[in-house]
C-alpha cells in the first residue's frame, strides 16, 4: 500500500530541489553570462557608458544583441556543434554543467515521488537524492571554476576588449546567468544537507503511528 507522507521539511526539500534544477537549467541556456557592448573595435571600447546604446550578451554557446532604438532582442547560437564553443575550457564547462543539471533534474523527479515511495533498493530515497545532489554540486563547482579560464578566447576578446584574459573579464560585466548558476550551486549543497532532515521528518514516530492506524494520506507539520 502506498502511503503519501507530507511533512513541512520534506515538502520544503522537494520544492528546493525542483527550484535548484530549474535555476541551473535556465542559467545554462541563457546568453546572459557576459554583458558587453557592440563591436569589439578599440573605438567602441573607449565610448563612455552613457553613449552605449546597443548591448551584446554572450553565453557559453549562444549570444544576444539588444537593439535599444528598436527595442528588440536578437538571439542565436554561435556554436552549431560542440567543437565550435569558444574555448576548450568552456567545452569542459558544458560537460560538467550538463552532468550536474542532469543529476539535479533526476533528483527533482525523484523528490516528487518521495511523497509516496520512501526507499529505492532498500535505501532511503532522501539519502540517495542527497548524495546525488552533493555529486551534482561538485560537477557544478568544477564547471564554474573552469568557465573564467575561457575569458581569454577570441570570442570573449571580441566582446570584452583586448584586456580580457583568463579570469579577467576586461570591459564586460558578469550577467545574471552566472550569478544564478553560482547561487544554484550553493543551494544544491543546502538541499543535499537538508535531505537528511526530510528523512528524519518522514520516519518520525508520529508518522509511524499514523501508518499503523491505516491512514494512506499522512500530513505532519
Amino acid at each position: 500500500m502506498c502511503h503519501v507522507i507530507v511533512t513541512c521539511r520534506s515538502m520544503l526539500w522537494t520544492l528546493m530541489s525542483i527550484v535548484v534544477a530549474f535555476a541551473e537549467l535556465v542559467a545554462f541556456m541563457s546568453a546572459e553570462w557576459l554583458v558587453g557592448y557592440p563591436d569589439g573595435s578599440e573605438f567602441n571600447f573607449t565610448i563612455t557608458a552613457s553613449h552605449r546604446s546597443d548591448q551584446r550578451t554572450l553565453g557559453i554557446y549562444n549570444r544576444c544583441i539588444k537593439v535599444a532604438q528598436q527595442k528588440v532582442v536578437q538571439c542565436g547560437v554561435y556554436a552549431t556543434d560542440f567543437m565550435e564553443i569558444a574555448s576548450g575550457f568552456w567545452q569542459a564547462t558544458v560537460i560538467f554543467l550538463v552532468v550536474g543539471i542532469f543529476l539535479l533534474s533526476l533528483v527533482a523527479i525523484l523528490s516528487v515521488f518521495s511523497m509516496c515511495f520512501q526507499s529505492i533498493l532498500k535505501k532511503s530515497i532522501f539519502n540517495v537524492c542527497g548524495l546525488l545532489q552533493g555529486i551534482a554540486g561538485l560537477f557544478l563547482i568544477l564547471g564554474l571554476m573552469l568557465y573564467p579560464a575561457g575569458w581569454g578566447s577570441k570570442k570573449v576578446v571580441d566582446y570584452c576588449g583586448p584586456d580580457a584574459s583568463p579570469y579577467k573579464v576586461g570591459l564586460c560585466s558578469l550577467g545574471w546567468a552566472f550569478y544564478t548558476a553560482v547561487g544554484g550551486t550553493v543551494l544544491t549543497f543546502i538541499c543535499a544537507m537538508f535531505s537528511a532532515q526530510a528523512e528524519i521528518a518522514t520516519s518520525s514516530d508520529k508518522v509511524q503511528d499514523e501508518i499503523e492506524e491505516g491512514r494512506s494520506l499522512i500530513c505532519v507539520l
